[in-house]
This record gives C-alpha cells, structure tokens and sequence, in this order.
C-alpha cells in the first residue's frame, strides 16, 4: 500500500476532546474521526486492525464449535416486553418508533433475538449443545460518553448464546468459552487477567470477566497470585479476621476536630493511619436508613451494599437532613455508636480494637478468600464477559425441547461477549511511548514500513524502494510504502505514531552500502543490515 494512496492524515498536537491515551493517540495516527458524541468512524488504517480483531475472535469461536449468524440491529419491543427487560432495562434503550407506530430498539444485546430464535428452531434435545455467535453493531445510549471508543454509544460486539439441556451441559458450553476467550486474548498478544464478576443487567447465575491489565482502566481487580484468585473489586469477597479482637488499650474518648471531614485530614490532625479508623455511611433502607460501618482505608462497594438484605437497591446514599437526623451530626462526622436504626458492619471491622471515626479512603491489604495470601488491587479494561445465564431467558420466552424421555425441558443458556472496538483502544493502552503506538505483531495494520529517503530525487533509491515492496508483498506481508515528498523526520515520525513493528530505511548511503537501515518499534537503536540479511529477516520472522 502507497502511503500517497492511502488517505490518511495524521495530527501533531493532542486533541482536546481526548482523556485518555488510547483516544489520543486513536485520533492522532488516523484511527478513527468523531461524527458526534460517542459516535466514531473507523477509517481505513483503524478498520484494517479491528479486522484482524475480528479474524481472531472468529478463528478461536469456530474452533469451539460455535456457529456464527447475523442477527439484525434492531428489534421489536415485543420480544423486550416478554423478558421483563423494556422497562428494566432502562435509559440505556435507544427506543425507537416506525411509521406504523411500532416500537423497536436498537439492540444493546441479543439475548432476546436469539432466545426468539431457538424457540423455533430447535424441538429436540438431539439438537444440543448449541452455541451461536454473531459480530454485531450495538447501540447503548451512554449519559456520557467518554474515553473514544473505550466508552462509546455505538460498538462492535461478538456476542455469543450457547443452549443446554441441563446444567451440566451449560458448565461444559461455558468452559470451552472460557478457554476460547484464553486463547483469543493470549493470541493478540495483551497482558489480561480473568475475574469473578457481578452479572448486572444480564443476569445469571455466575460471571466471569476478561480484563487487560492497564493503568487506565475503569474497573478495580483485586488479585493474589499466591492464591491464584482475581474477581472484580464489586464481587471480592474478604474473610473475617481469624481470632478474637484484641483487647482495647486506649479508653473511649471524644476528640474535637472542627472542620475536619475527609480521611486524610483527620489521619494527618491525629497523626494516625487511616486503616486505624472506621468511617459510616448512612444509605436508604427498605424501612429507613441503614448505616453501614467499614474500615477508614476501605471503599463501599455499591453492588455488594445493595444486595445486602434491608438495604435499598439501587443503593442511595441518604440526604443531608436523614443524616442530621439519624446522627444529630453534619454528613462528615457520623459515627456508629448509639444509633438507633439498623447497623451493619463490614469483617474488616471486627479485627479494630482501638480505631477513630473517619471517612473514606480506598487501600488494599485484606486477606483473599482461601487465606493463603494477600488481596492487592490492579486497574483493568473489561474487553470480554461470560455468563451462566441458565433459564433466565428461555423461561420468560418459553424456549422448550424434548428430552429423552418426550417431556419438555426449558433448555439452560450461556452468553459470553467481546468488545471487538474496546479491545483496540485496550491494547493501546497497553502498548505505547512517547512517540505513539507500539502495536502487538497480530493488530499491527501493517507489518513493515518502507522509508525511502529522497525519493523523488533519486532513481536509484526509487528502483530499490519499487523492487523491495514488491518483494515483500509477494512473500505475503502487509507493507506501507511510504512514497510521500516529506522530510525524514516526519516519515519516522508518522510510522512511529502509527505504530508499525517493522522499519526498512533506503538511502544512497545505505544502497552504495549494500546495506538497508532496519528498526523495531520497540527498539532504541536502528541497526544496518545487508539487504538480502533484512529481507530475509522480516520474511523468515513469521510475522506474515
């Protein structure tokens, strides 16, 4: 591919609608364009890496047996009203109404559609295990979105619903899911962990999520090696201390701190540490408010705390005027000695002896589940989700088959998805410098660059430049052919923002030389290389 050709344009400075790396540098090396808010189009040099997302992704569901199909993107309100999910499923639901009056949807997810699908197509149990999958637009109506196609309204998704006579053929549908999606992300080159998670609107009786490991992510993983445990921080279960509480030293004490409200202050004040302190959050209950107590240095979790009988969900934090009156205090001071509503306390507390009332600050540190190790906290990017949905859906639309026997069974679901566009702008932030992308081999959009240098003005660099992308190309790799009339600096500039693996320099220096300049993204140095030596290099490399 010529790079005169090719269309792309890329930019110097940072744009400012852009947070985060992946977006910036998404936007900067010509990924993709912004129509509006949360909408993007995939240019050519974006739409050649999510298609080698999508080839991976496809190779790894065939190979376990899942049958791929296209559902449409829209959908009609009935089968949503069926599964109780039209109203439940809240703002999220981009509704829409044709010329006759009709409600429909832009699908958000499938599981719906597919559940519709199975009810008619399949009668009996000889027809199971059954796994579909499609590669889909879906459209969530985001109230912000954010962060490029990290958080987008419209995506691309590989969703995938397996069916199951019983519950044991669901645990061996989700299993071979959990090992494609292993092998899909190993193949792609990123660093990700696997992690119990909550199902959310989903639902199911057990979730696992696929995160890549990155300083950006928005999801809290808390993680022991020595355990060999990971879950989403909303699902982390802690033990309680093991012991009786010690007993305390220091008598109770009421210690003046005015104006002091947060955390840091008050360990700062009293010269203490915040793990030292408890803090009391006063939420909505399903018979009034409810005061939860944990440790000063830990963070409430809102899907935990909401599952927790008499707490209201959603969980809500109580106003101002119920905090006054249900402590006698401004928010920032309660405290749960002598309340008179409903107290609960979190394992971490019962291990505290002699503590001070404090407020919120989030730290690791608690022991994991199995005990053998401690919990430490990563930030991840959730790029795949799997569920054991079992007859959540199947139930409601009555999706039924003959067993053995001639009775009818209501067959056991799975759905597991990937965000194919997430998992670009994952590996991104992942994968990059200063200077822009350094993309694994399978998402690079090219594999090697040719740099030519005074193209124009030299036949001899020409004719090299001509045979040597010809001789690549042939032998099967992806080559960008940098032909522009630019200075050098803005050629290496632009295939380092790009991020292509391999760099091929012709010069006449190097060409009097017999020699071709060779560079890896990922090196510091560039190093000559007889010509024959670096061809056979990047055709003998297994990057094709």
């Amino acid at each position: 591919m010529r790079y005169s050709q090719f269309g792309l344009t890329t930019l110097k400075e940072v744009p400012a609608e852009a947070e985060i790396v992946s977006h910036q540098l998404m936007l900067r090396a010509g990924l993709i364009r912004r129509l509006s808010s949360g909408l993007f189009t995939w240019m050519p040099i974006g739409l050649r890496v999510l298609r080698k997302v999508e080839a991976v992704v496809r190779e790894e569901m065939d190979r376990a047996g899942a049958l791929e199909l296209l559902m449409p993107a829209v959908q009609p309100a009935e089968l949503w009203q069926e599964s109780g999910r039209w109203d439940k499923y809240g703002d999220l639901l981009l509704r829409i109404r044709d010329r006759h009056d009709r409600d429909f949807c832009f699908g958000p997810t499938h599981e719906e559609v597919i559940t519709d699908i199975a009810r008619r197509e399949l009668r009996s149990y000889k027809q199971l295990p059954l796994n579909w999958y499609q590669i889909q637009t879906k459209f969530r109506d985001e109230i912000r979105p954010r962060f490029g196609v990290m958080r987008s309204r419209e995506f691309i998704m590989k969703d995938a619903y397996s069916f199951d006579l019983d519950e044991d053929g669901l645990r061996e549908s989700y299993a071979k899911m959990h090992a494609a999606y292993s092998a899909i992300f190993t193949r792609l080159g990123l660093k990700f962990r696997i992690v119990d998670a909550d199902s959310g609107e989903i639902g199911g009786s057990r979730s696992q999520e696929f995160h890549v490991l990155a300083d950006s992510g928005e999801d809290a993983i808390a993680y022991c090696d020595d355990d060999n445990y990971a879950s989403n921080i909303e699902t982390a279960a802690t033990e309680r201390p093991p012991g009786d509480r010690p007993a305390a030293v220091e008598s109770l004490e009421k210690i003046t701190t005015p104006g002091v409200r947060t955390i840091e202050a008050l360990c700062e004040s009293l010269g203490i540490s915040a793990a030292q302190t408890l803090k009391t959050l006063i939420v909505n209950g399903d018979d009034g408010p409810v005061a939860l107590v944990l440790r000063g240095d830990h963070e409430l979790n809102a899907v935990k705390a909401q599952k927790i009988p008499g707490v209201a969900s959603p969980l809500t934090m109580a106003d101002p005027a119920t905090v006054r009156q249900v402590t006698g205090a401004e928010p920032g001071f309660a405290g749960p000695i002598g309340l008179q509503v409903p107290v609960l306390y979190d394992h971490a507390t019962a291990a505290i002896s002699d503590f001070v009332v404090g407020a919120n600050e989030v730290d690791a540190g608690d022991p994991t589940p199995g005990g053998s190790g401690t919990l430490s906290i990563a930030r991840g990017i959730e790029v795949g989700h799997i569920f054991q949905l079992g007859t959540n859906y199947s139930e409601a639309l009555g999706a039924k088959v003959l067993d053995s026997d001639g009775k009818e069974r209501v067959m056991e679901m799975g759905c597991y998805g990937i965000g194919i566009t997430r998992i670009v702008a994952a590996a991104i932030e992942q994968n990059h410098d200063d200077s822009g992308i350094i993309w694994p081999d399978p998402l690079t959009p090219f594999n090697v660059v040719i740099v030519p240098i005074n193209l124009q003005r030299s036949d001899a660099v020409r004719t090299a430049s001509e045979e040597i992308h010809e001789e690549l190309r042939n032998a099967g790799l992806e080559v960008l052919f940098d032909d522009r009339d630019a200075r050098p600096g803005v050629k290496f500039a632009d295939a380092e923002l790009i991020g292509i693996p391999h760099r091929l320099v012709v010069s006449e220096r190097g060409l009097a030389n017999g020699e071709l300049e060779y560079r890896h993204r990922r090196d510091e140095e560039s190093r000559n290389l007889k010509r024959e030596e670096a061809l056979t290099l990047l055709i003998d490399s297994g990057i094709t």
